[in-house]
């Protein structure tokens, strides 16, 4: 699977962004999918993940209630909502996919990366 993750930017707290993950090379509904995101300085942690059939979603705690992931499987592409931006969520995200059935928080339980893409929350 070849993904291609955009819609970052420059956004003041308290505002929104959609990030977008395009996918390519694998029937996308065989995957699950997840966003990952590193800020400077730190580890990559696990931000959301959604099943297969989008049946069902994980949040990491710090976005629990501001961020929606979502996918549309008839265009292989899946979605991060990001709402109630705060400065401590800049960062490079990067969507992910694996081919297990179950969404993990572990990277390396995920594939295929696409190449990030930066989010930046000016205070």
């Amino acid at each position: 699977v070849q993904l291609q993750a955009s819609g970052g930017g420059l956004v003041q707290a308290g505002g929104s962004l959609r990030l977008s993950c395009a996918a390519s090379g694998r029937t996308f509904s065989t995957v699950v999918m997840g966003w990952f995101r590193q800020a400077p300085g730190k580890e990559r942690e696990f931000v959301a993940g959604i099943k297969r059939d989008g049946s069902r979603a994980y949040y990491a705690e710090p976005v629990e209630g501001r961020f929606t992931i979502s996918r549309g499987n008839a265009k292989n592409m899946a979605y991060l909502q990001m709402n109630s931006l705060k400065p401590e969520d800049a960062g490079v995200y990067y969507c992910a996919a694996g081919g297990r059935t179950v969404v993990s928080g572990w990277g390396y339980e995920y594939d295929y990366w696409g190449q990030g893409t930066l989010v930046t929350v000016s205070s």
